[in-house]
């Protein structure tokens, strides 16, 4: 393999598989990263056995080939190296890369490329049907509905997004058992099939920051794959390919929590009672992220948070609020509600309640066809 590639696109493709690879893995070749010629493009890959990360970039190929080199030590020195262009060769009867770039250059042993597993791709996949989603809708719904899943590896299924696909509507929805998440939106074109798989939330995750750093065009989309066995998602997009394996066991009913009627209705800034709710989680944060939420109808109505530390004080803050029914008395965790209204980017918020011992739920004001309920468990009063 000989190869000529700019430093930049090296790195910013290092940059994009780099966090798939295993950190611990009995198969040393998993802490390594494939470079493969391909197309007249440079593929590099990763992965940890529970997402594997393709992505090409331009390069001049002289010569085809394929090696893996430790993912930390190539990235490291390449990221170190002046924005000039890169030489690379490989020796393969010793399995030694070679690159030159300015006056710096290095050998870096790898190992085989044909002892590093196979990741699909979009180009071998492609005749398998698949949802078309504009990127920045599916980063925000990501962002929305991921940090809800739980992330105790004994419950593995809470681990996951649920994604429901049904006709021309795409759902999410993520709970850790506390809180609950759940994103739907309608889809451009509808979906070849109604299927529901649990995707895992690091996944998504990946994908979302994978989003935010690749250069799209106005009309590029995301197209999402299941494979055929449905073990496997394929997030394709240009120049990348993610793949996930799928969490094979039967997502909760999580319709069944949702309240369906309410006591006690607050309309309230978004900014406001996110900032007033921080303020409260200064003190809250050494009780359990304890903070009490008392509303207040009237003209306007009122919310007042309090929070309390044994060893450093307590807190009380106000906001106007448009107050429907009954006054309540409740608490919640204040980080779960600094969460969810970190995520909502309408200028205003709805928060609904039955009684203080049943869940609260925010919903944004104002979202059209989009739709975000977000669920938080009261706790015990003190």
């Amino acid at each position: 393999m000989r190869v000529s590639v700019l430093q930049e696109n090296l790195a910013k493709g290092l940059s994009i598989v780099g966090r798939a690879v295993a950190t611990r893995s009995t198969l040393p070749v998993l802490s390594n990263i494939l470079l493969e010629t391909d197309h007249a493009q440079l593929k590099l890959s990763a992965m940890n056995m529970e997402i594997g990360i393709n992505c090409w970039i331009g390069a001049m190929i002289e010569e085809e080939g394929a090696t893996t080199v430790p993912a930390r030590l190539l990235s490291d020195f390449v990221n170190s190296l002046p924005k000039e262009r890169i030489e690379m060769e490989l020796d393969p009867a010793r399995q030694t890369l070679h690159l030159e770039c300015a006056r710096y250059d290095a050998n870096i042993r790898g190992i085989d490329a044909s002892e590093f597993p196979i990741i699909p791709t979009h180009r071998r996949e492609s005749g398998l049907p698949f949802v078309e989603l504009p990127p920045h809708k599916l980063r925000r719904m990501i962002e929305q509905v991921a940090f809800a899943a739980a992330t105790d590896e004994s419950r593995p299924t809470l681990t996951g997004v649920f994604a429901r696909f049904d006709q021309d509507r795409l759902t999410l929805a993520a709970t850790d058992g506390f809180r609950l998440a759940v994103r739907s939106t309608i889809l451009e074109e509808p979906a070849p099939g109604s299927v529901g798989v649990i995707i895992p939330a690091r996944a998504l995750i990946e994908l979302s920051r994978i989003l935010g750093v690749v250069d799209l065009g106005e009309e590029d989309g995301v197209d999402v794959t299941v494979t055929e066995a449905r073990n496997q998602v394929m997030f394709h997009l240009p120049g990348v390919d993610l793949v996930s394996q799928l969490i094979e066991a039967t997502f909760p009913d999580y319709t069944r929590i949702i309240p369906d009627a309410y006591g006690t209705r607050a309309v309230v800034d978004t900014a406001e009672m996110l900032k007033a709710l921080k303020v409260a989680f200064l003190f809250a944060r050494d009780s359990a992220n304890f903070v009490r939420l008392q509303i207040t109808p009237g003209d306007p109505g009122q919310i007042k948070f309090t929070a309390t530390s044994a060893d450093l004080g307590d807190n009380e803050g106000e906001v106007d609020a448009h107050v429907e029914g009954d006054a309540l008395d409740a608490a919640f965790n204040a980080k779960y509600m600094i969460d969810v209204l970190s995520v909502i980017d309408t200028p205003q918020v709805m928060f609904e309640a039955v009684s203080a011992r049943r869940p609260g739920v925010f919903r944004p004001v104002g979202v059209g066809t989009e739709e975000y309920i977000h669920v938080i468990m009261p706790m015990s009063p003190k």
